[in-house]
């Protein structure tokens, strides 16, 4: 007995014992820095997409119906990427003793559009989709610095 008590002195005197309470605890656990962030006031960019029906692939109204449907979708997009992120431009021009003889340009966008929701969706006349799509441009830019 007594040589048990002698050799937990031993073992326990090496110990320390912490007493801390909880708001010490939480007071020594580092906060973050918290940057004044100026809450901006939602600016949205709309565009429109079109698609014509009759031009669909599908053997029913409803199938072309639903093919113009995801076209203009589509569509929209494509207008949406190029507003955000503009639009790349290659042109030529041909000209021959001094007279015009050809002049052509191609268009091409490509971008990132996230947070994009569409507004609405309808038929435009008999043989036309269209697709409204918008962005919160702030959130658009928030996404990109994150």
């Amino acid at each position: 007995m007594r040589l048990l008590f002698v050799f937990l002195t031993v073992l326990l005197s090496g110990c320390e014992t912490a007493m801390i309470t909880v708001n010490e605890a939480v007071d020594k656990i580092p906060s973050p820095i918290v940057e004044s962030a100026v809450i901006q006031e939602s600016v949205w960019v709309q565009a429109t997409g079109y698609a014509p029906i009759s031009l669909q692939p599908g053997s029913t109204r409803q199938q072309k119906v639903v093919m113009a449907m995801r076209a203009s979708k589509l569509r929209a997009y494509q207008e949406l990427v190029g507003i955000v992120h503009g639009q790349y431009i290659f042109g030529t021009t041909t000209v021959q003793d001094m007279v015009m003889q050809r002049d052509s340009f191609k268009a091409a966008v490509a971008g990132f559009v996230r947070g994009a929701r569409v507004v609405k969706t309808y038929p435009v006349q008999d043989d036309t989709y269209a697709t409204i799509l918008e962005v919160d441009m702030n959130q658009l830019q928030r996404a990109w610095v994150n």
